[in-house]
């Protein structure tokens, strides 16, 4: 059996009696005592994830943005100026999702973030596909990556990174990231997040995030589980790789359409003509947001029947802590219209099909 790997910030959540699970393969916080204060935290104030476990990629070369360019669905040439970010799925031959990622453009060359149960798999598929290119792939496993989320979470980071980086942080767009210092030992701060509110993702040296992780609670920053950071990613839409897309699924079934970068033709990318020819035969199936206002609980795999249509799933579902009922991803046939079904138990409930996010800012957003 394989012992659990510990991010460098093990120590602190054991210090602060968090109960720890395996996730990934890694000993990560559930939570510190509260799921549900610590989903409330982030919704309302300003709470910190540890996300050491997921992987930083640095990738460098003479070839590496028309690698890239083929690699991923998304198109590179798209970063019109260092910092930026965007979202991808990185895809099979057969158009479906190997991992969903984010790349920055650096000075340097791209920066690429991927999720830690793929990391190898990602990894070992990035090697081959650059065989015969000038492209270097550089794992920083040396990396922490801290995540401050909410609406006070910018202000009270900035409290405790160096002055002088305080104007740069606060002047950072969504979907935008800088990095500080230099390549080898610099800290790289961007304004992404995993929850539906505003925040930083923070890469550091590893020896470094422990003290930091202590400034942030020192200021305000609550720590918060992974138990939580689900919730809070479920009312704001968001997919997670095994679960609402995998190597199953293509990005146009799994709500990620909006990702792949038709233009120009010519951009030859992995899984390229396989979403044409689905795309041209119609996609048989969408996802979709459910909503179930009355009781009872939408999990995953629970089956969505929609009458005179077909069949479908539900891909992720919880109790929404905000809304105070339950909130569902699922995918279903594409003809589906405004109302389905959900066997709950053996009975049949009502739900409402309704366009995602459910929460956004700690609001509802969907009607």
């Amino acid at each position: 059996m394989t012992t659990p790997k510990t991010t460098p910030l093990y120590d602190c959540h054991l210090a602060a009696n968090a109960k720890i699970v395996d996730f990934a393969g890694w000993s990560m916080p559930i939570h510190y005592g509260s799921q549900l204060k610590e989903h409330e935290i982030v919704r309302a104030d300003a709470g910190m994830f540890d996300v050491s476990h997921m992987c930083v990629l640095d990738i460098t070369g003479a070839d590496a943005k028309s690698f890239l360019r083929g690699l991923i669905a998304n198109d590179v040439e798209r970063l019109a100026f260092e910092g930026k970010a965007l979202y991808s799925g990185m895809l099979t031959p057969e158009g479906t999702v190997i991992d969903d990622l984010i790349v920055y453009l650096t000075h340097y060359g791209y920066r690429v973030v991927v999720n830690a149960g793929t990391a190898d798999k990602d990894i070992a598929w990035m090697l081959k596909q650059a065989q015969g290119q000038d492209v270097q792939i550089h794992v920083r496993r040396e990396l922490a990556m801290i995540a401050v989320q909410g609406p006070n979470a910018i202000e009270k980071a900035c409290k405790v990174i160096h002055e002088e980086w305080e104007a740069t942080v606060k002047a950072l767009k969504v979907f935008q990231g800088f990095p500080f210092g230099t390549v080898e030992d610099g800290w790289f701060i961007a304004r992404t997040g995993y929850t539906g509110e505003d925040g930083l993702e923070i890469m550091l040296p590893a020896e470094e995030a422990p003290l930091f992780w202590k400034a942030l609670i020192s200021v305000g920053v609550a720590p918060i589980g992974l138990g939580a950071r689900d919730t809070l990613r479920l009312e704001a839409g968001m997919n997670l790789y095994g679960h609402d897309m995998d190597e199953t699924i293509s990005p146009l079934e799994a709500g990620m359409g909006w990702t792949i970068a038709w233009e120009p033709a010519d951009r030859d990318f992995i899984g390229r003509k396989a979403l044409e020819a689905q795309r041209a035969a119609g996609v048989a199936m969408k996802q979709v947001g459910l909503v179930l206002e009355g009781r009872g609980v939408l999990r995953e795999g629970q089956i969505v029947e929609v009458a005179g249509v077909g069949k479908g799933i539900i891909t992720s579902g919880t109790f929404s802590p905000t809304l105070k009922h339950s909130v569902a991803i699922a995918r279903i046939p594409a003809a589906t219209g405004e109302t389905a079904q959900v066997d709950l138990r053996g009975t049949l409930t009502d739900v409402r099909i309704v366009k995602m996010p459910f929460v956004r800012n700690g609001k509802k957003v969907f009607n």
